[in-house]
C-alpha cells in the first residue's frame, strides 16, 4: 500500500526555489509539512528541496521513496521538484542566482561543468559516512567521472547506463546475416551494415539501413576509445586530443558509412525520429544503445530483439557507463540534511525502486541480479533469449569509459557539436575541419588557466 503523502504548496517550480533560496523559506515550507519530531542531527527542523525527472513514471516512486526517507528522518522534510524541460540551462540559471535545490540530479557533459562554474558542494569529506563497501560496490570509472580534475567529488552514481548494440533477429534472419557476438570487431560490424541495407519496396530508394548512432559527445567518444584515442588528454585536460590519429580514424569509419557507403543511418534520413524509434519502426536493423532504452523497446518493438557488447575496435573494446548522479548545490543552506537525503538516494533501496519501476539498471554490482530478474519477470517470452548480463560487462570486467571532460567543457562541447553537426549529420563539412575546431578548443583551454 502507497503511504500517505505530505501536502505540498500549489506553487510554479521558479516560484518555489525562489521562496526556497530565501530567509523566510523555513516558515514556507513549515506550513505544508506535518508536525515535525526532534532530528538526530541537532533537533533543529530542516527542510530541503529536491530536483529530479519529471519523467510519467518517476515522480510517483520519488514520492513513495521519499516517505520511506521521511519515516527515518522525520526532522528533515523533503520537497521534491521535477525537472523542468530546459534543465541544463535552467539548472545553471538557478544556480547562478542562488535559488537552485539543494540536491538535484544530473549527467552527462552538463554535470561536470556546473563543478566547474563552482556551483556544486564537494562531497569528499562526506565519504567517509557512506555505508561499508559503497565505493567498492560502484563503477570505479562512473564513481572516478564525478570528480573535478582537482579531486573535488561533485556527485555520486545514480544509475548505471551502458551502451549494446541492439539488433532485430527478425531482420538478420531474413537477410541471412550471423547475430553478433563477443567476437564482433568493426570488420563485422561493417559487413553486417551492408548486407541489412535495402530497398524493400523497390523504389530505388533506401529504406532499411544496417544500424544508426546518436551524434553526441559520450556516442562518438566510446568510438574514439576502442580505436585507442580519445577526445580530452587522460593526463591533462587542457589538451584536446580530438584530431590524433586514432581519434580521427574512429570518427572517419563513422563518417565512411554514413556518407560514403550509406549503410549507417543519418537522423535525416529517418525523418528526424530518435534512433530508438528508428530501431522500433524497423528502419534500421541495428541501433547503439543503453540499458535505459530496454523498457521502451521491449514495449514496443515488434520483433525478436537480441543485444550484443559493442564491437570492439582495433585497440580494445570499451562500453559507455553514464555519469548520471546525484550532487548537492553549493549554496544550500543546509548540507548535512543535504546529505542525508544524498545518502538515501544512492542507497540501495532507491536503485533497486528505480530498477524495479523502470529497469534503469543499477550503479551498484550487488544489485544486477535483481535488475535482470525484474526485467525476465515482466517480460517472460521477450527477454528470454535476451543477454541481459551484457550490460553488466563494462562494469564487472572492467572496460567502461565515462564521457572525457576538457577543464573549459562548456565552449569545447559548443564547438564541437557545431562541427559534428555539420560533419556528421548534414555532411556539409569534410572531416578535416575538426583541425580548425581542435585549435579553437585549445584556445578556449589557454583562456582558462
Amino acid at each position: 500500500m502507497r503511504r500517505k503523502q505530505p501536502a505540498t504548496l500549489r506553487l510554479s517550480r521558479r516560484a518555489f526555489l525562489q521562496l526556497a533560496g530565501t530567509a523566510s523559506a523555513g516558515a514556507i515550507l513549515a506550513a505544508c509539512a506535518p508536525q515535525s519530531l526532534p532530528d538526530p542531527l541537532d533537533g533543529v527542523p530542516r527542510q530541503v528541496v529536491y530536483q529530479d525527472w519529471g519523467t510519467a513514471w518517476f515522480p510517483a516512486l520519488a514520492q513513495e521513496m521519499l516517505a520511506e526517507f521521511h519515516a527515518a528522518h522525520p526532522n528533515i522534510r523533503v520537497f521534491y521538484t521535477p525537472d523542468p524541460a530546459d534543465v541544463e540551462a535552467s539548472l545553471e540559471a538557478d544556480m547562478a542566482n542562488g535559488t537552485a535545490p539543494d540536491v538535484f540530479a544530473g549527467c552527462c557533459t552538463f554535470f561536470p561543468i556546473l563543478a566547474q562554474q563552482g556551483h556544486t558542494l564537494d562531497l569528499t569529506p562526506y565519504l567517509s559516512d557512506l555505508p561499508a563497501g559503497t565505493i567498492a560496490d560502484w563503477d570505479p570509472a562512473q564513481f572516478l567521472a564525478l570528480r573535478t580534475a582537482g579531486g573535488r567529488q561533485f556527485g555520486l552514481p545514480k544509475y548505471h547506463g551502458a551502451l549494446a548494440l541492439y539488433y532485430n533477429k527478425d531482420l538478420f534472419d531474413t537477410y541471412e546475416v550471423d547475430y553478433p557476438d563477443a567476437t564482433w570487431n568493426h570488420d563485422d560490424y561493417a559487413n553486417a551494415l551492408r548486407a541489412l541495407t535495402a530497398d524493400r519496396d523497390g523504389d530505388g530508394r533506401t529504406d532499411l539501413w544496417g544500424g544508426m548512432i546518436d551524434i553526441a559527445w559520450e556516442r562518438l567518444q566510446v568510438h574514439a576509445n576502442a580505436w585507442g584515442g580519445h577526445f580530452v588528454d587522460p593526463a591533462d585536460s587542457t589538451r584536446s586530443e580530438m584530431c590524433s590519429q586514432p581519434t580521427l580514424a574512429a570518427l572517419r569509419w563513422i563518417r565512411d558509412r554514413m556518407w560514403h557507403e550509406r549503410v549507417m543511418a543519418s537522423s535525416l534520413d529517418v525523418q528526424n525520429v530518435s534512433t530508438r524509434q528508428a530501431f522500433i519502426n524497423q528502419q534500421v536493423a541495428t541501433v547503439e544503445d543503453g540499458s535505459w532504452a530496454l523498457r521502451d523497446i521491449l514495449d514496443s518493438a515488434p520483433f525478436r530483439i537480441g543485444v550484443a557488447p559493442l564491437p570492439a575496435g582495433p585497440a580494445r573494446r570499451v562500453t559507455l557507463a553514464t555519469t548520471d548522479g546525484f550532487g548537492i548545490y553549493a549554496g544550500t543552506r543546509q548540507p548535512d540534511a543535504a546529505w542525508e537525503l544524498l545518502k538515501f538516494l544512492t542507497g540501495k533501496a532507491y536503485g533497486r525502486a528505480m530498477a524495479r519501476a523502470h529497469f534503469l539498471q543499477p550503479a551498484r554490482a550487488s544489485l544486477v541480479a535483481e535488475w535482470t530478474s525484474f526485467i525476465r519477470t515482466a517480460y517472460p517470452a521477450a527477454a528470454r533469449e535476451l543477454d541481459l548480463e551484457i550490460f553488466a560487462e563494462g562494469h564487472l570486467e572492467g572496460y567502461s569509459v565515462t564521457a572525457e571532460i576538457f577543464a573549459n567543457m562548456a565552449p569545447a562541447k559548443a564547438l564541437a557539436e557545431e562541427a559534428w553537426h555539420n560533419i556528421f549529420t548534414l555532411a556539409q563539412t569534410p572531416l578535416s575541419a575538426m583541425e580548425q575546431v581542435c585549435r579553437q578548443i585549445a584556445e578556449k583551454q589557454r583562456e582558462r588557466l
